[in-house]
């Protein structure tokens, strides 16, 4: 805050929205040293965020923002309630370690009235994401670190319920890291809101036969991502079930999903078999596949003239499409299982399979940064491409050790 100078002309080479929480920091006394307070401790921080609305989420929040591996993640990811008390922090064990010495802890209050300018209090002052890069945050001591958070709003309300934050190097303040924060915020508000109305379906009514709400399906994902057979779970108000589909029931399904609006017989055949086979080939199959789901899930057994879901049915491969749409490229490269249907010869899976694919690739060329270029390099499908290898290498410093590897990888592909 440069001593509390308001008036020194340096100030105007600072962000104006990072200017003004220094502002509302100096302002409200709040000191540039020493470490937070500890608002929460043990026991009672333990069942306060067990009772908070976030406290379901966090499942959620771990697979979106942290790798399977998350004790070398190479980021801390905390989550906060309202008032900018983080209730979880997790990730990277060496960060952690470092970052408790700056009170970067569970039960800490890291909102602008207790620590100044961070990326969690500041998100939750301004109520949407920002990024707060080292010298940017108010207290000297946060001034190693980069952040960038977004707050978490009530799906109906649009009250702010608590925030979530990923902090560590140079590499959680760039668009991408923004892009990923907001897009975990996002989904889980959606995830609030699926879960509220899942539980109102499933309040008991009236007037309706104990029958009919037995059988609602409540949620049905297809997964087809690196399976010859996929995998349907459905759940619904009783029960919930998971049924390997054959490869012929896989293709009928996932057309019907991609085609939401509906397909003739004919056009179903053609997508499913190829072209030239009459649709009497395609009646017997559906007529097993309506015996399956009416024992798994009663719902989702289609409609004909045209064959329809009556339901909506999600697949693992659109989540991957929604995902790179959103900017969320790491989630999308994590959730990424391999091609849909692998083996599947249907000529309408073929041209699905491609369009994942090809969708995942231009955004890993175009948009993606280095490191999750390089996590694309290692997958099947990136293993071999020239072009993303040599991107990668084009973005690599000049003096990285990753250097020698790919150059030879290039050689080998490019003789092969």
């Amino acid at each position: 805050m440069l001593a509390g100078h308001l008036d020194d002309h340096r100030l105007q080479e600072v962000r104006p929205f990072v200017r003004e929480s220094w502002e509302r920091s100096w302002r409200g006394r709040v000191h540039p040293e020493g470490v937070p307070p500890l608002d929460l401790f043990s026991e009672e921080l333990e069942s306060y965020r067990l009772a908070h609305p976030l406290a379901s989420a966090m499942d959620m929040i771990r697979a979106l923002l942290l790798p399977s591996e998350s004790g070398d993640a190479g980021v801390v990811v905390a989550v906060g309630d309202q008032a900018g008390r983080l209730l979880w922090v997790e990730g990277d064990y060496k960060l952690r370690s470092l970052a408790e010495g700056m009170g970067f802890v569970a039960g800490a209050n890291w909102s602008e009235g207790a620590v100044g300018t961070s990326a969690p209090g500041t998100a939750l002052a301004l109520g949407r994401s920002v990024q707060i890069r080292g010298a940017e945050h108010y207290n000297r001591l946060a001034h190693p670190w980069s952040c960038s958070a977004a707050p978490v709003r009530d799906p109906e309300t649009q009250r702010v319920l608590g925030v979530i934050d990923i902090t560590g190097g140079s590499e959680v303040v760039t668009p991408q890291a923004r892009l990923l924060v907001d897009a975990t915020a996002r989904a889980v508000e959606s995830e609030l809101m699926v879960t509220r109305l899942r539980e109102r379906n499933t309040a008991p009514r009236t007037k309706t036969p104990a029958k009919s709400r037995a059988t609602a399906t409540a949620r049905a994902v297809l997964h087809v991502l690196g399976r010859d057979r996929a995998r349907l779970e459905t759940e619904s108000e009783d029960r919930e079930s998971i049924v390997e589909l054959s490869a012929r029931h896989a293709a009928i399904l996932l057309m019907l999903s991609v085609h939401r609006q509906g397909l003739s017989a004919e056009r179903l055949c053609e997508l499913v078999y190829g072209p030239g086979v009459s649709p009497d080939t395609l009646r017997p199959e559906m007529v097993r596949l309506r015996k399956v789901l009416e024992r798994t899930a009663p719902d989702l057994v289609p409609e004909s003239r045209p064959y329809r879901l009556p339901v909506a049915l999600e697949t693992d491969a659109h989540d991957v499409l929604s995902l790179l749409d959103r900017g969320a490229h790491r989630v999308a490269l994590t959730a990424y299982r391999g091609p849909v249907l692998p083996q599947c010869p249907s000529p309408g899976v073929e041209d699905f399979r491609e369009t994942v694919r090809a969708a995942l690739r231009e955004v890993m060329l175009s948009e993606a940064s280095l490191d999750v270029l390089l996590s694309y390099a290692d997958i099947p499908e990136g293993q071999s491409d020239v072009e993303a290898l040599s991107l990668a290498l084009k973005m690599l410093p000049a003096r990285s050790p990753k250097r020698a590897g790919l150059v030879a990888r290039i050689e080998r592909l490019e003789v092969e």
